[in-house]
C-alpha cells in the first residue's frame, strides 16, 4: 500500500496531466495508462484524493449547518 506522500505525488502528476490535456502516459512501472475522457482523469483525481485523506486522517464534514437572519 502506498504512503499519503506517495499518493500526493501521483495526484500531482495526474493533475499536471490533465492541465495539458495529456490522456496517456507510461507510470513509475513502465505501464501505459490511458484515460478516455476528462471525466474519467477527473475520477481518478478524487479518488486519490480521498485516500489521502483518508491515510491522512482528515475527514469532511458530515454536516454544514446555516445560520442566517435578515440583518435585524
Amino acid at each position: 500500500m502506498a504512503t499519503a506522500a506517495e499518493l500526493q505525488v501521483w495526484r500531482d502528476k495526474l493533475f499536471a496531466l490533465r492541465a495539458k490535456g495529456v490522456r496517456s502516459f507510461q507510470d513509475q512501472n513502465g505501464e501505459m495508462v490511458s484515460y478516455t475522457s476528462d471525466r474519467e482523469m477527473s475520477a481518478a483525481i478524487t479518488a486519490l484524493d480521498r485516500e489521502i485523506a483518508s491515510l491522512s486522517g482528515v475527514r469532511s464534514p458530515s454536516t454544514i449547518r446555516f445560520h442566517t437572519s435578515k440583518g435585524l
